[in-house]
C-alpha cells in the first residue's frame, strides 16, 4: 500500500514499515520462521505484511501470499459470535443452564453451568481433558471430547473462580449444534465466513483445500506422532476451542465487523447490543468472584479485555476497551474502539504465556495509529 494511503487511513508507514523490518530478521535469525500481519480501521485495511518459510525445515519454500495459518484459539471468539447470534434470534439466553440444551452434560455437579459462565471461563470445566492425549492419538472425532467434557466433575462452583476452559467451547457448539441442528462448521462457514467474505477461512481444514491452499507449519513440528497441530487429523477435526484455520486479511475482516457495530460493508452479522456485551467486562457481575480477576483479569463474551499492567500478547499500547485474543500456536488479533483500530498477527512459533515476540510487535502496529 502506497505512503498516502497508509496517511489516508492514519497509518504511520514509517512503524509499518519497522514491524515488516523486525518480522524479516526474525526470520533471518530463524527466531519466528514464519509471520504475517495486518492492521487497520473501520475505513480499511493495510496490505498484509510477511516474513519467512512456510515451516521450520531446512529449504522450505518462502511464505507464499495465500498461506494459511492454523490461528488455535482465536478459534474461540468466532463460537461466541455463533452463540450470540442465536441470543439475538431469542433460541437461546445467557442464562439458560447448559444442561438445558445438551442433556447429557448435566452430571457430576454440571447442572448448575450456565451459558453466561462458558462465554468467560468462570464455568469450573478443565482446560484440555485429562485424555486429551490418549483421544488424540486415537483420532477421537469431536463428539469424544463432548463425551469426555460430560462425564467430568467441575474443578469450583460456577462463577466463584476464573480458569481458562477450552472446554467450554466444544460445549457451546454443541449447544449451536442442537438448536440449528446444524454442524458448527457449516453454520459458521454460512452465517459469519462467507457473509464477511472470509473466503480462506474455515473451522477444521477440507482435504480439498489443504491441496489448493499453502497451510503453514507450526514449529516444532512434533513429527513423533500423527496427532500433531500438523496432522491431516487435527486439521480435519475442526476442534471448536482451536482448530481455526485463517488469513491475516481475513481475520482483519471479522475484527472490522466488531469495529463496525456487528457490520461490515452492506452485511450485518451482530447487533450494536450485542458486540457491546462482547466487549464489556461481563465479569463486574459475578458477585462470588474475587475483585482481582474482575479488576485485572476481565472477560468480555468470547473475547479477552485488554488486562492493565501486563504485556502479555496485545503488548503495552492497547487502550483500556481493547479486546481481543490469542492462540497457543503464536497468534494474536485485538481491536481498540476508541482508536478505531485493529491489529492481526499469525506466526507459527508458539509462544506461550508471555506472547513475546506477538507483544513487542503488537506495540510496533499499535504506535503506528495516528
Amino acid at each position: 500500500m502506497a505512503e498516502n494511503a497508509l496517511h489516508e487511513l492514519g497509518i504511520d508507514a514509517d512503524r509499518v514499515q519497522i514491524a515488516a523490518d523486525l518480522i524479516e530478521r526474525w526470520a533471518q535469525q530463524e527466531r519466528v520462521v514464519a509471520s504475517s500481519f495486518v492492521l487497520g480501521r473501520q475505513s480499511g485495511v493495510t496490505e498484509v505484511r510477511l516474513a519467512g518459510r512456510q515451516s521450520a525445515e531446512p529449504g522450505s519454500p518462502l511464505l507464499q501470499r495465500d498461506a494459511l495459518f492454523l490461528a488455535a484459539s482465536l478459534t474461540k471468539p468466532i463460537v461466541a459470535i455463533a452463540v450470540m447470534m442465536l441470543v439475538e434470534r431469542g433460541l437461546v439466553a445467557l442464562d439458560d443452564f447448559v444442561c438445558d440444551h445438551v442433556a447429557d452434560f448435566g452430571q457430576n455437579g454440571k447442572e448448575r453451568v450456565r451459558i453466561r459462565h462458558l462465554l468467560t471461563h468462570t464455568s469450573g470445566l478443565v482446560d484440555m481433558l485429562p485424555a486429551n492425549e490418549q483421544l488424540r492419538a486415537r483420532h477421537a472425532p469431536i463428539s469424544a471430547f463432548l463425551d469426555e467434557t460430560n462425564k467430568l466433575a467441575l474443578l469450583f462452583e460456577p462463577g466463584t473462580a476464573l480458569r481458562y476452559q477450552s472446554m467450554g467451547f466444544t460445549l457451546l457448539s454443541a449447544v449451536v449444534e442442537r438448536i440449528t441442528r446444524r454442524q458448527i462448521a457449516e453454520y459458521l462457514e454460512s452465517e459469519v465466513f462467507l457473509p464477511l467474505g472470509m473466503t480462506s477461512t474455515s473451522l477444521g481444514m477440507k482435504i480439498e483445500r489443504r491441496e489448493r491452499q499453502t497451510l503453514v507449519r507450526i514449529a516444532p513440528e512434533q513429527a513423533s506422532t500423527d496427532w500433531h497441530w500438523n496432522s491431516s487429523y487435527w486439521l480435519g477435526l475442526g476442534a471448536p476451542w482451536g482448530g481455526l484455520t485463517t488469513s491475516a486479511a481475513d481475520y482483519g475482516r471479522l475484527l472490522q465487523m466488531m469495529l463496525g457495530g456487528g457490520r461490515l460493508g452492506d452485511r450485518r452479522i451482530l447487533s450494536p447490543a450485542t458486540v457491546r456485551a462482547m466487549t464489556t467486562n461481563q465479569l463486574a457481575s459475578f458477585p462470588a468472584l474475587p475483585d482481582d480477576d474482575k479488576k485485572l483479569r476481565p472477560w468480555g463474551l468470547g473475547w479477552r479485555l485488554n488486562w492493565p499492567g501486563t504485556s502479555a500478547h496485545y503488548g503495552d499500547l492497547a487502550g483500556p476497551n481493547a479486546f481481543g485474543h490469542w492462540g497457543s500456536t503464536g497468534t494474536v488479533a485485538w481491536a481498540d474502539p476508541d482508536r478505531d483500530a485493529f491489529v492481526v498477527i499469525l506466526t507459527n512459533e508458539p509462544q506461550g504465556e508471555t506472547g513475546h515476540y506477538l507483544a513487542r510487535l503488537s506495540n510496533i502496529l499499535s504506535s503506528a495509529f495516528l
